[in-house]
Protein backbone atom coordinates (compact mmCIF):
# COMPACT_ATOMS: atom_id res chain seq x y z
CA UNK A 1 0.00 0.00 0.00
CA UNK A 2 1.34 3.38 -0.96
CA UNK A 3 1.70 6.12 1.59
CA UNK A 4 1.68 8.81 -1.07
CA UNK A 5 -1.36 11.01 -1.03
CA UNK A 6 -3.19 11.54 -4.30
CA UNK A 7 -2.27 14.92 -5.71
CA UNK A 8 -4.75 16.52 -8.10
CA UNK A 9 -3.38 18.07 -11.30
CA UNK A 10 -2.65 21.78 -11.16
CA UNK A 11 -5.81 22.73 -13.00
CA UNK A 12 -7.87 25.27 -11.19
CA UNK A 13 -11.46 25.40 -12.42
CA UNK A 14 -11.48 29.07 -11.57
CA UNK A 15 -8.35 29.74 -13.62
CA UNK A 16 -9.57 27.79 -16.64
CA UNK A 17 -12.86 29.70 -16.57
CA UNK A 18 -10.91 32.90 -17.19
CA UNK A 19 -8.68 31.66 -20.02
CA UNK A 20 -10.90 33.06 -22.81
CA UNK A 21 -11.04 36.42 -21.01
CA UNK A 22 -7.30 36.90 -20.58
CA UNK A 23 -6.54 35.70 -24.10
CA UNK A 24 -9.20 38.07 -25.45
CA UNK A 25 -7.77 40.92 -23.38
CA UNK A 26 -4.28 40.31 -24.76
CA UNK A 27 -5.76 40.05 -28.26
CA UNK A 28 -7.59 43.34 -27.82
CA UNK A 29 -4.44 45.13 -26.74
CA UNK A 30 -2.34 43.62 -29.52
CA UNK A 31 -4.89 44.43 -32.21
CA UNK A 32 -5.50 47.94 -30.89
CA UNK A 33 -1.76 48.51 -31.38
CA UNK A 34 -2.15 46.99 -34.86
CA UNK A 35 -4.91 49.44 -35.71
CA UNK A 36 -2.62 52.33 -34.79
CA UNK A 37 0.01 50.85 -37.14
CA UNK A 38 -2.59 50.36 -39.88
CA UNK A 39 -3.85 53.95 -39.62
CA UNK A 40 -0.27 55.18 -39.71
CA UNK A 41 0.42 53.16 -42.85
CA UNK A 42 -2.61 54.48 -44.73
CA UNK A 43 -1.75 58.07 -43.83
CA UNK A 44 1.89 57.92 -44.87
CA UNK A 45 3.12 59.94 -47.82
CA UNK A 46 6.40 59.77 -49.69
CA UNK A 47 7.39 62.98 -47.91
CA UNK A 48 6.57 61.62 -44.45
CA UNK A 49 8.48 58.42 -45.19
CA UNK A 50 11.53 60.39 -46.33
CA UNK A 51 11.31 62.62 -43.25
CA UNK A 52 11.25 59.48 -41.11
CA UNK A 53 14.68 58.60 -42.51
CA UNK A 54 13.81 55.93 -45.06
CA UNK A 55 16.02 55.55 -48.11
CA UNK A 56 14.75 56.53 -51.56
CA UNK A 57 14.38 52.82 -52.45
CA UNK A 58 12.33 52.18 -49.31
CA UNK A 59 10.15 55.22 -49.99
CA UNK A 60 9.56 54.09 -53.59
CA UNK A 61 8.53 50.57 -52.59
CA UNK A 62 6.33 51.61 -49.65
CA UNK A 63 4.68 54.37 -51.71
CA UNK A 64 3.67 51.89 -54.41
CA UNK A 65 2.08 49.28 -52.16
CA UNK A 66 -0.92 47.83 -54.00
CA UNK A 67 -4.42 48.34 -52.61
CA UNK A 68 -4.91 44.60 -52.06
CA UNK A 69 -2.15 44.69 -49.45
CA UNK A 70 -3.94 47.49 -47.59
CA UNK A 71 -7.14 45.42 -47.67
CA UNK A 72 -5.22 42.38 -46.37
CA UNK A 73 -3.74 44.46 -43.53
CA UNK A 74 -7.21 45.80 -42.66
CA UNK A 75 -8.70 42.29 -42.62
CA UNK A 76 -5.88 41.12 -40.39
CA UNK A 77 -6.02 43.85 -37.82
CA UNK A 78 -9.76 44.58 -37.70
CA UNK A 79 -10.56 40.87 -37.89
CA UNK A 80 -8.23 40.32 -34.96
CA UNK A 81 -9.91 43.06 -32.94
CA UNK A 82 -13.43 41.82 -33.68
CA UNK A 83 -12.35 38.22 -33.03
CA UNK A 84 -10.96 39.28 -29.66
CA UNK A 85 -14.24 41.01 -28.74
CA UNK A 86 -16.16 37.87 -29.78
CA UNK A 87 -13.79 35.69 -27.78
CA UNK A 88 -14.26 37.93 -24.76
CA UNK A 89 -18.02 37.43 -25.20
CA UNK A 90 -17.34 33.68 -25.58
CA UNK A 91 -18.96 33.54 -29.01
CA UNK A 92 -18.23 30.72 -31.44
CA UNK A 93 -18.14 33.30 -34.26
CA UNK A 94 -14.67 34.25 -32.97
CA UNK A 95 -13.24 31.20 -34.77
CA UNK A 96 -14.08 32.17 -38.38
CA UNK A 97 -13.36 35.84 -37.66
CA UNK A 98 -9.88 34.94 -36.39
CA UNK A 99 -9.57 32.76 -39.50
CA UNK A 100 -10.22 35.79 -41.72
CA UNK A 101 -7.69 37.78 -39.71
CA UNK A 102 -5.08 35.06 -40.15
CA UNK A 103 -5.79 34.87 -43.88
CA UNK A 104 -5.35 38.64 -44.14
CA UNK A 105 -1.97 38.47 -42.44
CA UNK A 106 -0.81 35.55 -44.58
CA UNK A 107 -1.77 37.50 -47.73
CA UNK A 108 0.08 40.54 -46.33
CA UNK A 109 3.15 38.37 -45.70
CA UNK A 110 3.04 37.08 -49.28
CA UNK A 111 2.69 40.67 -50.47
CA UNK A 112 5.72 41.75 -48.49
CA UNK A 113 7.67 39.04 -50.30
CA UNK A 114 6.33 39.63 -53.82
CA UNK A 115 6.23 43.42 -53.69
CA UNK A 116 9.80 43.78 -52.41
CA UNK A 117 9.02 45.14 -48.96
CA UNK A 118 11.06 42.49 -47.17
CA UNK A 119 13.90 43.15 -49.63
CA UNK A 120 14.10 46.88 -48.85
CA UNK A 121 13.24 46.81 -45.13
CA UNK A 122 15.19 43.67 -44.28
CA UNK A 123 15.20 41.40 -41.26
CA UNK A 124 13.30 43.71 -38.88
CA UNK A 125 10.25 43.70 -41.18
CA UNK A 126 10.46 39.92 -41.63
CA UNK A 127 10.65 39.50 -37.84
CA UNK A 128 7.71 41.82 -37.16
CA UNK A 129 5.41 40.26 -39.73
CA UNK A 130 6.42 36.73 -38.74
CA UNK A 131 5.49 37.61 -35.14
CA UNK A 132 2.17 39.06 -36.30
CA UNK A 133 1.33 35.89 -38.24
CA UNK A 134 2.38 33.70 -35.30
CA UNK A 135 0.10 35.63 -32.92
CA UNK A 136 -2.77 35.37 -35.43
CA UNK A 137 -2.19 31.60 -35.58
CA UNK A 138 -2.21 31.49 -31.78
CA UNK A 139 -5.47 33.44 -31.47
CA UNK A 140 -7.17 31.33 -34.14
CA UNK A 141 -5.93 28.07 -32.61
CA UNK A 142 -6.95 29.09 -29.11
CA UNK A 143 -10.45 30.10 -30.22
CA UNK A 144 -10.82 26.88 -32.21
CA UNK A 145 -9.76 24.73 -29.24
CA UNK A 146 -12.11 26.58 -26.91
CA UNK A 147 -14.94 26.05 -29.41
CA UNK A 148 -14.16 22.34 -29.72
CA UNK A 149 -14.13 22.06 -25.92
CA UNK A 150 -17.60 23.64 -25.82
CA UNK A 151 -16.36 26.80 -24.10
CA UNK A 152 -17.83 29.13 -26.73
CA UNK A 153 -21.51 29.51 -27.54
Amino acid sequence: MSTRAHVAPLRSPRLSEHVPSWIATLGLGWNAFGIVQFLSSVRQTPESLAQAGLTPDQVAVLSSTPAWMTVAFALGVFGGLVGSVLLFARRHLAVPVFGVSLLGYVVLFVGDVTEGIFAVLGVPQVAVLTTVVAIAVGLFTCARRLAIAGRLR
